[in-house]
């Protein structure tokens, strides 16, 4: 769970207990919607422009 919260927090910046009160299989969910966004934005070549469009 600690890994989970702190990755979620981390990475959409939101409070602690906003995380926790998330159910478990929601927070997992978020964890790979989180791990999807990073494997797109790896996958792409350094010079193009990053846009919120490219990521879906």
């Amino acid at each position: 769970m600690y890994e989970e919260v702190s990755f979620v927090a981390y990475h959409f910046n939101w409070d602690h207990d906003d995380v926790l009160e998330l159910p478990h299989w929601e927070r997992r969910r978020w964890c790979e919607e989180i791990s999807k966004i990073h494997e797109r934005m790896n996958d792409e070549p350094a010079t193009t422009t990053r846009s919120l469009g490219s990521l879906r």
